[in-house]
């Protein structure tokens, strides 16, 4: 099922039948913008030889902001990957705690610096920790949306993957697994169409991987990465599916990878300047950006008062990140180990020396 085809031209009717308001609606575009623009530091300080490496998120933004907004920062759990700098924004890490990743310092709360970059975690936003191996957290998450059935807490868990990652065995085990027991789980495939360089048409013999959530029992939604209203509603049911006992819900969002792979790829090997050119044009940033002023939503003086102050608050970051410690080389084992588990627990924020 296709729910955002027809994307609409003045947001705000259907906003408000979705129960957004207009703080909302500058709030969804404020964490897209501060996701882009932190993005773009990265790539900068990796280019300038600052930080070792970067995996974008750049044209992600619109159905990760949309897809979160749904939920409940610091109370539902968000199982991210690599490109969910946008997602980790909303439930509530901050770019200051972003970029102490990308320089491996050790109050990095997504490992205290032992990690590759965009590797997000973190303790205290229900963030759980990144790992390398791809779709391995689709596994955790459906343990921890297990957990929170048992316990009837109430909390919700989405995880998300690429269309590449969704051909993994740990994601066939977790939907089924999720699917039998009604467990609050909701998988997000953010399809843009490259599994590094090969081309979706030779990772998936169908078109849209939400076409497999049959085989489960489940809802599978597609939802277009520009629509970023289209990609709330969606998760707002799946929400509402999940809190009720009703399962999980496959969303498939349909996005651009407006960079290439990584920081040490060359997409021109593989991708014409021509394709590059025409994802460029579907990028989610200024289609909302044009939706909200069109609709009155977004004024001049708003876009560029917040234009300022995101510009302020990732500049704030990175000289915060840039003059923070490196950890230490007696912590390199740390947490590794059982050390002195159970009477022994990780620090609520940060793995550096000093914090717990």
């Amino acid at each position: 099922m296709d729910v955002s085809a027809n994307q609409p031209n003045d947001l705000t009717a259907p906003a408000a039948s979705a129960g957004l308001t207009r703080d909302d609606l500058v709030g969804l575009y404020r964490v897209m913008a501060l996701g882009r623009a932190l993005d773009e530091r990265m790539w900068i300080l990796n280019r300038s030889g600052r930080v070792a490496f970067v995996i974008s998120g750049q044209g992600h933004e619109g159905a990760q902001a949309g897809i979160t907004w749904a939920l409940r920062p610091g109370e539902d759990w968000l199982a991210p990957y690599y490109r969910s700098i946008t997602a980790v924004l909303r439930m509530g890490m901050t770019p200051r705690e972003i970029l102490l990743g990308s320089y491996a310092r050790a109050d990095d709360p997504s490992s205290g610096g032992r990690q590759m970059p965009n590797h997000y975690g973190h303790i205290g936003r229900k963030i759980l920790s990144v790992s390398s191996p791809v779709a391995s957290q689709v596994l955790h998450a459906v343990g921890i949306a297990l957990a929170a059935k048992l316990r009837g807490t109430g909390e919700v868990v989405v995880t998300s993957t690429g269309e590449g990652s969704s051909n993994q065995g740990d994601v066939h085990e977790a939907l089924n697994f999720a699917a039998i027991h009604h467990l609050p789980f909701i998988y997000v495939v953010e399809n843009n169409g490259y599994a590094i360089s090969v081309p979706s048409a030779r990772e998936l013999p169908v078109d849209d991987v939400a076409s497999r959530a049959v085989a489960y029992g489940i809802p599978g939604v597609i939802v277009r990465g520009t629509d970023v209203l289209g990609c709330y509603i969606a998760a707002k049911e799946a929400v509402r599916r999940a809190r009720a006992g009703e399962g999980p819900t496959l969303i498939e969002a349909k996005v651009e990878r407006l960079t290439a792979h990584s920081s040490d790829d060359q997409q021109t090997r593989y991708r014409s300047e021509e394709e590059i050119a025409a994802h460029r044009a579907l990028d989610p940033l200024p289609a909302f950006r044009g939706q909200l002023r069109a609709a009155g939503v977004l004024t001049d003086a708003a876009e560029a008062a917040m234009t300022a102050e995101i510009a302020a608050e990732v500049e704030d970051a990175t000289r915060f990140a840039e003059a923070a410690a490196d950890p230490v080389v007696e912590d390199v084992a740390r947490w590794v180990f059982a050390e002195d588990w159970p009477g022994e627990r990780p620090p609520a924020w940060g793995f550096g020396t000093g914090r717990d």
